[in-house]
């Protein structure tokens, strides 16, 4: 009876320990791991969440670059971190959906994080070099399906959302493509703007300069509303093309296992960042699309996870694409 008594106070003792710690939180910086390289969008939407999360919390959100496996590296680090909110990390569909289905990690991507908050998401959209002769993504879907010679289509990154989507739109439309892998955007939207490949997927943020400038042609976005961004190009949907449609969105994580209490005061603070003029103003300059409020916690984020795995992880598989 002593024995019983003793491990319930002690069960007591460590709950008030941890609601006391989390009543305080925070009360020295967190940090921010990011998986991508300096400059990308990952990073740039870190930085601004940051900035006003810090506000929100009294302490300075500190931004770690943490790069290598496509994500998977960062989030490892988050896995594996003292769930306390002082170490998070923000991640994109490649690191969260699509790179987990092809590298063989040390964690579980669903049962090993905790989910916070739904972030923004920028459209991918099927880029086409300006001397191809289609000039609209139906007049491309008919050409295509003509076409004796194979077309070249610049990927960017294995299991990548890019790869996916072109892989997804030729499966649709019943045709194949000569794949060209690149290491990353730059080199394909260069090949691209020289004539040296046809068509491409790329994130239409990073994009639309070139697009405006009449280097190369934009035909449909791949998701399931209009880009505002550029709102006459239509969505592949449109398009008659059913189905193929993916977004290259954002989120935000902690390690499984932190208290409930922490876990609200940072979807409480990403809510206040994403809520505040300035930072929405610069997000929406950047192409980013801002998930609805209601999107923005947890149990959002953790089923919209879900179903994106249930959709990609399969057509991944299928594909046989794995790890470089």
């Amino acid at each position: 009876m002593r024995r019983l008594s003793f491990a319930g106070a002690l069960v007591v003792l460590l709950a008030s320990a941890v609601l006391a710690q989390a009543q305080t939180y925070p009360t020295h910086p967190i940090t921010l791991i990011v998986g991508f390289p300096p400059g990308g969008p990952t990073d740039t939407l870190a930085r601004l969440l940051g900035e006003g999360m810090g506000r929100a919390l009294g302490q300075t959100v500190v931004v770690e670059t943490v790069t290598g496996a496509s994500g998977t590296i960062a989030t490892g680090r988050v896995v594996h971190a003292k769930p306390d909110g002082y170490t998070i990390g923000i991640g994109n569909w490649t690191s969260h959906i699509g790179s987990p289905a092809i590298y063989h990690l040390d964690y579980d991507v669903v049962k090993d994080l905790q989910p916070i908050s739904l972030l923004a998401y920028s459209p991918l959209w099927i880029l086409g070099k300006e001397a191809l002769p289609p000039k609209t993504a139906a007049e491309l879907i008919t050409w295509l399906k003509a076409r004796k010679q194979p077309t070249t289509f610049g990927t960017v990154g294995t299991g990548s959302a890019a790869q996916l989507a072109a892989l997804s739109f030729a499966n649709a439309i019943g045709v194949k493509f000569e794949y060209v892998p690149y290491r990353g955007a730059a080199p394909a939207m260069q090949d691209l703007i020289g004539g040296h490949i046809d068509l491409s997927c790329l994130e239409a943020s990073a994009t639309l300069p070139d697009v405006q400038a009449g280097k190369f042609r934009a035909y449909a976005v791949m998701s399931e509303q209009r880009w505002p961004k550029s709102p006459n190009t239509p969505t592949m949907i449109e398009a008659g093309v059913p189905g193929v449609s993916i977004n290259f969105w954002h989120a935000l994580w902690a390690p499984a296992g932190i208290p409930k209490p922490v876990v609200d005061r940072l979807d409480a603070a990403v809510m206040a960042a994403l809520g505040d003029p300035g930072i929405r103003q610069r997000l929406e300059t950047l192409g980013q699309v801002i998930f609805p409020r209601d999107q923005e916690n947890p149990t959002a984020l953790a089923a919209y996870q879900k179903a994106e795995a249930e959709k990609w992880w399969p057509i991944i598989k299928a594909a046989g694409i794995k790890a470089e």
